[in-house]
């Protein structure tokens, strides 16, 4: 059934317990499976509609939340709110499902656990669909997250959760000012009943605690060394603050059989289900394994 999933945990190595979703192939699978990972504070609901909708192009789909998100478990340390720990997990969990090689389609934050995975297991990594970040951050977007996730009060409705959710993200979905209904929905991925029936946000706190803690990045270049081989389509925000242009031009120097597909009006991150991503997604699905 289009649209159908089945709910499951998977308990790391280190203790925390991870919700992940299984989205069966609809009809003949056409290719390898396919692995879903989400921004930083996001979790399984920002693919509700993409995961479907690959999935129907006959791959088996598998989104997971990491630690500290939606129904995943929180890290009691904090220090282990990072990328790589993440994709330790996720390898972790395709390695419990028995699945050899799945292309990834990384948002943010997953697309940079898509660059570790390819730079330390690339026999995992068919192809890869990286979402609006590169190996450079701009110091524009990455300030605009910390204000952004700084604020972490529960609400008391859902039309407050819509109203937050707007405030928040509208500078990326200028277009979407006036749509009601599209803030709605953002809310629903984010958002859900606490112990004390108020609305909260779905993440652990500490994940923001531990970002403002890190420090400088390290050089994130050599993770992209890898897509001089492994297929790889990247998708930009035609108004993001986090991927400049001319870091997506070196991305391409250092890797040129990449594939682009830019999004306009659309800032940090698209959903990857508007037709400028979707078109190229579906073409890429099907040049690869």
């Amino acid at each position: 059934m289009i649209g159908g999933f089945t709910d499951h945990y998977f308990t790391t190595a280190d203790g925390p317990r991870l919700h992940f979703r299984d989205y069966p192939a609809v009809g003949v699978e056409t290719g390898v499976p396919v692995l879903c990972l989400h921004g930083l504070t996001r979790n399984v609901k920002d693919f509700e509609e993409l995961a479907p909708m690959i999935a129907a192009l006959g791959r088996r789909v598998i989104v997971a939340s990491q630690r500290g998100r939606g129904q995943s478990e929180p890290d009691p340390d904090m220090e282990r709110y990072q990328p790589l720990t993440y994709a330790g997990d996720m390898i972790a969990l395709l390695e419990s499902l028995e699945i050899a090689k799945a292309v990834f389609v990384g948002t943010s934050m997953g697309g940079l656990m898509t660059m570790i995975t390819a730079a330390t297991r690339p026999d995992l990594v068919a192809a890869a669909v990286i979402n609006d970040i590169g190996p450079e951050l701009s110091e524009e977007g990455l300030n605009r997250i910390r204000e952004n996730t700084s604020s972490r009060e529960p609400v008391d409705s859902w039309e407050e959760a819509a109203a937050r959710s707007r405030e928040s993200n509208l500078e990326a979905f200028p277009r979407r000012a006036d749509d009601q209904v599209f803030w709605d929905a953002f809310a629903r991925r984010c958002w859900s009943k606490n112990a004390e029936g108020q609305l909260a946000l779905e993440y652990d706190g500490k994940i923001i605690d531990a970002m403002n803690a890190g420090g400088p990045l390290p050089d994130l270049w050599p993770f992209w060394e890898p897509f001089k081989s492994i297929p790889v389509l990247l998708i930009r925000g035609g108004i993001t603050d986090l991927l400049t242009e001319a870091t997506v031009s070196e991305m391409k120097r250092r890797a040129p059989d990449m594939a682009y597909a830019e999004v306009p009006a659309v800032g940090h991150a698209p959903f990857m289900t508007e037709p400028e991503a979707w078109v190229a997604i579906e073409r890429f699905m099907g040049e690869v394994g």
